[in-house]
């Protein structure tokens, strides 16, 4: 499980849409939700109803918090409109008002004493990690960030970055901006410009998650990733985000992305369990079907 206490104030409110800018292939939305910024932390996320009150789209779309603003009460979420719901949301405009949960979930753990900090994103998975890197420099540790994505405009957040880390790096699967090739050809070289060892935390999709666990134990460090299964309630209830993860007895469960997670130590994820988008159940996980039956 993730090693941060869940002890936030979760707010359920309407969120007055401040503004909404397109950011290459992406949609950057800010929300003014009374009372939720100020306990807001990078790594949780907000659940938003989507269609308006006579939608046919019951669940919700969850996004992690790009960062949030006590003073003004806003929080700000990055979208990549695909589907019905996140279409709806994209062709919003200002002043319209949307029902808001959150903060939800548990945030990336944040070193006590300054360590070395590779922060890695993939695609717009990369939302919450400029403010997260804030978090990081407050406490004197030396961050690097390494955003990757299938072509240039699907990065995100890259001139923010290189506004608050130490170093940056950009790789593309096309080689349209930075170095051609994956986040994780990359990262040995970040672990090592941040002093070897230390956190490294990823944001993005499953595969890449997986990648840069493996990267990070072969170089020492310990990964924090959020990960990106599939939530449609994000209040713990539907069972739709289960996935296995192995607690400190060893034993594998099945726990809920959205309330145990998003964020969990990469070493932690039964990574085996996952293939072509699909998650089973363990033979050894605690409550697995037996030969024979339950």
């Amino acid at each position: 499980m993730s090693d941060v206490a869940q002890d936030t104030r979760v707010v359920q409110g309407t969120g007055r849409l401040v503004s909404t800018e397109r950011v290459g292939a992406y949609h950057h939305l800010t929300f003014e939700v009374p009372g939720l910024a100020e306990h807001a932390r990078p790594g949780h996320f907000v659940a938003l109803a989507v269609g308006g009150p006579t939608s046919a789209n019951l669940l919700r779309r969850c996004f992690s918090i790009h960062r949030a603003d006590p003073a003004t009460d806003t929080v700000d979420v990055v979208i990549s409109p695909v589907g019905a719901g996140t279409e709806w949301l994209a062709g919003l405009r200002a002043g319209d008002e949307v029902d808001v949960i959150g903060p939800l979930g548990r945030e990336f753990p944040v070193p006590q004493e300054p360590v070395g900090c590779v922060l890695v994103g993939g695609g717009y998975g990369s939302a919450p990690l400029a403010w997260l890197a804030r978090s990081l420099r407050a406490r004197g540790c030396h961050v690097e960030v390494v955003l990757g994505a299938a072509t240039a405009a699907k990065l995100f957040g890259v001139e923010e970055a290189r506004e608050v880390a130490h170093g940056v790096t950009v790789t593309t699967d096309d080689g349209s901006e930075g170095t051609r090739g994956w986040v994780s050809d990359v990262l040995p070289e970040a672990i090592r410009r941040a002093g070897g060892g230390g956190n490294v935390y990823g944001c993005g999709p499953m595969g890449m998650l997986r990648s840069i666990t493996d990267v990070a134990a072969a170089e020492g460090a310990t990964a924090h990733v959020a990960v990106e299964e599939s939530m449609a309630c994000g209040v713990g209830v539907c069972m739709t985000c289960v996935m296995p993860v192995v607690g400190d007895d060893g034993l594998t469960r099945m726990v809920r992305s959205c309330v145990e997670g998003p964020v969990f130590r990469g070493d932690r994820v039964r990574w085996d369990a996952f293939s072509n988008g699909l998650c089973r159940v363990p033979d050894d996980a605690v409550g697995a079907p037996r030969s024979g039956g339950h």
